[in-house]
């Protein structure tokens, strides 16, 4: 398989069904915004050491590969003609929604509660951590544009929130594991 195809040296790029779009079409910046936060994601896993927890991210980045795919499908060719879908891929389910809150509510039984609003930084795991997150909020900004002019299933944007939440109590969590203080937000910091 050839990487390059010279199809989109004009600009444009094409999506799951045929249709071309210009490179900025708000499905290409969600799905792109997505494959970035899978890079963040890998990023992170590369500082990590617990066989576990690189495992829950192996999951999580597939899931944003599975849930890429469906927002990169023409919503107008969704379908093939003979009635079967375009991919033929398990879709994100309520199920994995769940699967991200049970692993938030199993890390913050190990955390002290939150008192202030906790800055970024200390350990470079959980600064990747914390621009995940932030990549993550900007993923979901895009889906909601998108979605407004042309709307998909919502539970796709409620897997990308409940992420950016998995995402910071992650930070937190990986806050204790390196053994670094949680610095509180100050705003009269001077």
């Amino acid at each position: 398989m050839k990487i390059y195809t010279k199809t989109g040296d004009k600009g444009t790029t094409q999506l799951i069904g045929g249709t071309r779009v210009p490179k900025h079409h708000l499905r290409i910046e969600a799905y792109g915004t997505l494959d970035e936060l899978m890079s963040f994601l890998g990023l992170l896993r590369d500082h990590l050491q617990d066989d576990a927890l690189k495992k829950e991210i192996v999951r999580i980045q597939n899931d944003l590969f599975t849930l890429g795919t469906f927002i990169a499908i023409d919503p107008e060719k969704a379908v093939l003609k003979n009635g079967k879908p375009r991919v033929d891929i398990p879709d994100i389910t309520a199920a994995h929604i769940a699967y991200l809150e049970q692993a938030i509510d199993r890390m913050n039984e190990q955390l002290p509660p939150m008192t202030a609003f906790i800055l970024p930084g200390g350990h470079p795991a959980v600064s990747v951590c914390h621009i995940a997150r932030t990549v993550c909020r900007r993923a979901e900004r895009r889906m909601t544009a998108l979605y407004e002019v042309s709307p998909f299933d919502d539970k796709y944007l409620k897997y990308v929130n409940r992420l950016s939440d998995y995402l910071f109590v992650l930070a937190r969590k990986l806050m204790r594991d390196f053994g670094t203080e949680e610095i509180p937000w100050d705003p009269k910091n001077k």
